[in-house]
């Protein structure tokens, strides 16, 4: 193995649980709404640099009680991010492998310099001519530009899927909190500015008031993902962990761009273990493994099977799938699968399986270009204990499109 590999037992910085809390007690200031000005000042005399544990403990859940509204989340994340720009400690690590063409690391970095290029050289430049002249060409062209932006969903979902359940395996739980959350608030804020763009009504101030948002909390991420989310996951993953990474990541996609190059890490590599060819009896009937996985993969319909524990065991890889899975979300809790937002539905559907108040529940909902049909079933053995749910997710747009009769093969 190489020296990387054992990185995070290298470069643990130490820090003090009173330095920690005197840093929790800065960013309380904040959200009671002393000047940030002075908030800063503090900071810089009595912590200076603030380690990358240490920010991760700081912003793990600031609104855990969910009392703040939103727009007052929206305006703490913004004045944290105020508060550390230049304040974070820089790590040194044995090597750089995210100098490596094809690292998930250089990969996610190239993205950001795409993204930083379109908020600059377009977004920017065309708002600023829209401020001047709401024409229908000006319109047109912010539009063109939040389409393009709309297209930061893939670096997003990666990191949502990727990155962020292999630091929830080491107890780095911030960002499944938090990051998420900002960005879920800026996939909202571009869409909302691609509504307003498409139905111009003459509302100049309201547009730019939105692509504003968009470009300085698109440019915020940028330095929260750089600065803190990629530095603290060089420190922990294994390079196994990342070659995983990489090999999952054409399953989401990329934004704006491609990776450098396919990355081939100086050593063996990773072998998949080989499927094993034994059978397994069924009540009415006997499959052997490869069978039961081609059978499941081949239904029109995605699968996964939650454990009595809320984790999640399987999902079934159809050709269609129609919501992000990658295998990183084996043996994470189903709760952390969800963005925050959404995650009180799903613990309210389990704790109503959990306690046999519900066998089933139905939801359906429009999902990009599909009618997506979610059902999800309470199991339970032959007597009667729940030991996990299933979920069965459709696209029942050509199930709605059927009428008449058909009686013969096509």
């Amino acid at each position: 193995m190489s020296e990387m590999i054992n990185n995070r037992e290298q470069h643990t910085t130490e820090y003090s649980s009173e330095r920690l809390e005197k840093l929790k007690q800065i960013f309380k200031e904040l959200q009671s709404g002393k000047n940030i000005d002075e908030v800063k000042a503090r900071f810089d005399k009595e912590i200076g640099k603030g380690s990358i544990e240490e920010m991760s403990k700081l912003q793990h859940d600031f609104n855990e009680n969910g009392e703040m509204t939103l727009e007052e989340v929206k305006r703490i994340y913004t004045l944290h991010t105020e508060i550390l720009k230049g304040s974070v400690e820089e790590i040194e690590l044995p090597t750089n492998p995210e100098d490596e063409p094809g690292h998930p690391v250089h990969t996610f970095k190239l993205e950001n310099r795409e993204i930083a290029k379109l908020l600059e050289t377009r977004l920017h430049v065309h708002l600023i001519e829209f401020a001047k002249e709401d024409s229908e060409e000006n319109v047109y062209k912010l539009l063109e530009d939040c389409n393009l932006l709309l297209d930061i969903d893939k670096h997003y979902s990666r990191k949502e899927n990727l990155i962020f359940p292999y630091l929830e395996t080491y107890g780095i739980m911030g960002p499944s909190t938090n990051m998420w959350r900002i960005d879920d608030f800026i996939r909202d804020a571009i869409k909302d500015a691609r509504q307003k763009l498409m139905n111009y009504n003459g509302d100049k101030q309201a547009v730019i008031d939105i692509v504003n948002y968009c470009i300085r909390e698109v440019s915020d991420m940028i330095y929260r993902e750089e600065n803190i989310l990629f530095p603290m996951a060089l420190m922990n993953f294994t390079e196994d962990e990342w070659v995983k990474i990489a090999h999952e990541s054409d399953e989401v996609g990329f934004c704006l761009t491609e990776p450098a190059a396919e990355w081939k890490p100086e050593r063996k590599a990773i072998s998949e273990k080989a499927m094993s060819e034994g059978f397994i009896k069924l009540e009415t009937g006997i499959l052997s493994l490869k069978q039961l996985e081609l059978m499941l993969n081949h239904l029109p319909v995605d699968i996964t099977f939650i454990d009595q524990d809320d984790v999640v065991r399987y999902f079934s890889q159809g050709t269609e799938r129609i919501f992000v899975r990658t295998k990183a979300v084996i043996g994470r809790t189903v709760q952390n699968c969800h963005p925050p937002r959404s995650v009180h539905v799903v613990e309210e559907l389990l704790a109503d399986f959990k306690a046999g108040k519900k066998d089933v529940e139905d939801f359906y909902i429009k999902f990009r270009d599909k009618y997506v049909y979610i059902r999800y079933f309470a199991v339970r053995d032959e007597n009667g204990e729940y030991i996990g749910t299933l979920e069965f997710t459709q696209n029942i747009d050509p199930i709605r499109a059927i009428n008449g009769e058909k009686r013969i093969l096509s």
